[in-house]
């Protein structure tokens, strides 16, 4: 992650929990009184955002001591640590919920990343996310995905073209949407197209779009459209695929396949923060 980025969009994190101050940590703790908490998984699964423990604390108190004990990507199970934290309990205890808040949220986005991905089961279908993310958390979402194994599809409006539904509808046609979008873009913007019946896939084939999207298809009909498609278009399969379906998916033959679960419908994974 950008660390500019970052950094920012920790300082607004930690602005709107302590605002003025935290009245509950500076009247119990003298500012002085120095100790130690470690970050303890309590669940199964894939840890991401160690990082954040590092950059909150820092950004709190730059004499604060992090040793990580596990990095992004890693197995944890019940009872390891994650990360040891040392320094003034004030600071410790005012960057808790910063902290864990998001730690648990991304850590929660790279297991169910994870399980998609061994649900799947085929390493030449690359799992993605969408843009079904939570505002503010984009960056840290997408970060979790690719740290459960998963790819990032595209980060925003301004670094890709997808002509949806809605754009097709209002300009009348999906080849005119096309002609409109290469018209004015330079050839360094990839184009992707949502398509919804055969005719529509045909025509963005004969468009020479570079990614395909077959929109809220069966798998059987996912595999027949993908057979009208030639190497040098991308493919992806999108649209009420979820952990329970996404195995069915397994031979359809597309490059990617995006979930909007991975972001929207995710469970935190348990973690604690203990004094030692």
């Amino acid at each position: 992650m950008n660390p500019i980025q970052l950094n920012k969009q920790l300082e607004q994190f930690l602005l709107e929990d302590i605002g003025t101050n935290d009245l509950t940590a500076t009247t119990i703790f003298p500012v002085d009184e120095v100790g130690e908490a470690i970050f303890l998984a309590k669940a199964t699964g894939i840890v991401a955002g160690v990082a954040m423990i590092q950059a909150t604390y820092q950004s709190l108190d730059p004499t604060i001591h992090v040793v990580l004990h596990k990095k992004d990507g890693d197995h944890v199970t019940p009872g390891e640590v994650i990360a040891k934290v040392i320094g003034p309990i004030q600071v410790i205890l005012t960057g808790e919920r910063v902290v864990l808040n998001l730690l648990q949220h991304m850590s929660g986005i790279a297991t169910m990343t994870y399980d998609a991905v061994q649900r799947l089961q085929n390493t030449d279908i690359r799992v993605c996310d969408t843009r079904k993310t939570t505002p503010g958390l984009r960056i840290f979402e997408k970060y979790a995905v690719t740290c459960g194994g998963g790819f990032n599809h595209r980060f925003g409006l301004y670094d890709g073209v997808m002509i949806k539904d809605n754009h097709i509808a209002f300009c009348g046609s999906l080849e005119k949407a096309i002609d409109q979008v290469r018209r004015k873009l330079g050839p360094m913007v990839k184009i992707e197209v949502e398509t919804e019946s055969k005719e529509q896939v045909v025509a963005a084939v004969e468009a020479e779009c570079d990614i395909i999207m077959f929109d809220n298809q069966t798998p059987e009909i996912v595999a027949e459209w993908n057979e009208l498609v030639p190497h040098t278009i991308t493919t992806e399969a999108s649209g009420n695929i979820t952990l329970k379906t996404i195995a069915n998916y397994r031979y359809c033959g597309v490059d990617f396949i995006s979930l909007g679960c991975l972001t929207h419908s995710v469970h935190a994974l348990d973690i604690s923060l203990g004094g030692i």
